[in-house]
């Protein structure tokens, strides 16, 4: 196995047992970022020299023993809403080309903290709204696995770079399945904590109540050491939340023996490939077979999420991206007539088509014809949505289902129905509408030798059991071992 397939863990240890250095390491990624993103797409800024002089600093703290982190001079990327200080973060739009932010993110910082060495910043659907990568202004992301798919979104930049040997683990940010969906369709682990658990502080808001940062890595051991790094209470966050977080290398444990699992209906039944739902059913059969107690059960609100989702999630992007009109900052239309004009101008041109779709049906659902027919209505479904799974919890302590309802689908196969595409998210966004935390680890192949992904949700601010049963799945299988052959 080459140098930038190994995982966090591998790669830490040698550089500790001084088998390799950080630079070697990081500059074996950044040759395989110029051998292979060209191809893959999944950067948008490459920081070749920043990184290399970061990793001798790295080195230098290592060889002194004044650093035993493990994840010291392991080479990361960031998707490119996450704020970092003097380092273009331009959320894949034209509105933010130019933007660079005066300061760091939280997690950002924290990372830093732990002597990582970051090696760029990731391609994404502008301002995070998308599902396959598509939508960025840069440039299109493609799947590792086979170039002619999408490698989900809109965190796509992120789990493909992770899947294609190009950073040894990638943050992302999950609103409705942004991370656990790509995750799924690049055959890598993606983590969507509990909301409030990472601080949101730097990230570039797209829904606010709904929006969380989490890890993508090669298994579930590097989610949990990167869980420990980047969780934890936030005086810059009014929404994160004081309690106290776990080691969650406690969690990995090769047992889940007692552990009651909820399979709900609905996730298996639904608009899902025949090949998807065997794999999630013989994922189910393994955790059963090592003493876990599987049954189905039924959770009826799952229809509702998707509407529910997607007006909330518009409503608070209408109100989020208002922001942006030319005046503060980022891009500004060359041509107007007033200041009027200059707003409308600048959004138009700012903006792309899936943005400007999102802010339209938000804008419309909290005008004040319409404010009680829809976004209220849609708050009164995520009350609903959140009661459904605290009842399922006071039986189950997760409920398991699929991540997706199919595998990685051809680039522009959805591209002009948004409808179809949004309903991909129909079993990962009533997770982010409750809060909840939810893990995707691959659990198959289909018949196209693309991966499957298995979804496990959990109770608020109980990562560990999530990361208990997916490490017990891993140690039990072969799926996490698998990579693309790019």
């Amino acid at each position: 196995m080459e140098l930038y397939d190994l995982s966090v863990h591998e790669m830490s240890d040698l550089i500790k047992s001084k088998k390799i250095s950080s630079v070697e390491l990081t500059q074996v990624i950044l040759d395989r970022i110029k051998k292979v993103d060209g191809e893959i797409g999944s950067y948008i800024t490459v920081l070749e020299e920043s990184a290399i002089k970061r990793a001798r600093e790295v080195q230098d703290k290592i060889d002194k023993g004044e650093t035993n982190s493990p994840l010291a001079g392991i080479p990361v990327a960031f998707k490119d809403n996450i704020c970092t200080e003097g380092i273009k973060t331009t959320c894949a739009s034209k509105m933010l080309d130019n933007f660079i932010p005066p300061y760091n993110a939280t997690v950002s910082h924290k990372l830093f903290l732990e002597d990582t060495v970051l090696v760029g910043k990731l391609n994404m659907d502008e301002f995070a709204m998308g599902g396959s990568t598509e939508n960025s202004f840069h440039k299109l992301t493609k799947n590792p696995w086979d170039t002619k798919r999408v490698p989900g979104g809109s965190s796509g930049g992120a789990a493909a770079s992770v899947a294609a040997g190009l950073a040894a683990f990638a943050l992302g940010s999950d609103t409705g399945g942004s991370i656990r969906q790509p995750a799924s369709f690049c055959g890598v682990v993606g983590m969507k904590p509990t909301y409030g658990a990472v601080s949101r502080y730097g990230l570039v808001a797209f829904a606010s109540s709904l929006d969380q940062i989490g890890p993508i890595s090669k298994n579930v051991s590097d989610c949990a050491l990167i869980l420990n790094a980047i969780t934890g209470y936030d005086l810059n966050d009014s929404t994160s939340a004081n309690v106290n977080y776990p080691d969650y290398t406690k969690s990995l444990q090769n047992d889940v023996k007692g552990l009651k699992i909820g399979i709900p209906k609905e996730y298996i039944t639904q608009g899902i490939n025949d090949e998807v739902k065997k794999a999630v059913l013989d994922g189910v059969k393994v955790l059963e077979n090592l003493g876990a107690k599987c049954e189905e059960f039924s959770l009826p609100i799952t229809e509702y999420a998707i509407p529910a989702y997607y007006l909330i999630s518009s409503a608070e992007a209408s109100s989020n991206l208002a922001r942006y009109d030319g005046i503060k900052y980022g891009f500004r239309a060359e041509k107007f007539t007033d200041l009027s004009d200059l707003y409308r101008q600048t959004r138009s041109e700012g903006f792309g088509t899936e943005v400007k779709r999102r802010i339209m049906l938000g804008t419309y659902a909290l005008s004040s014809g319409y404010y009680d027919e829809y976004y209220n209505k849609a708050l009164q479904v995520r009350t609903l949505i959140k009661k459904g799974f605290s009842d399922a919890f006071e039986k189950y302590d997760a409920v398991l289902g699929p991540t997706a309802p199919t595998t990685a689908y051809k680039i522009g196969e959805k591209s002009e129905d948004p409808l179809e595409m949004y309903l991909g998210d129909i079993y990962t966004a009533s997770v982010n509408i409750a809060g909840l935390p939810g893990l995707s680890i691959p659990c198959g192949m289909d018949s196209n030798n693309l991966p499957i992904g298995m979804q496990i949700i959990g109770k608020p601010f109980d990562e560990s059991t999530l990361l208990r049963i997916g490490y017990t799945f891993e140690k039990n299988t072969e799926f996490h071992k698998n990579r693309a052959k790019i």
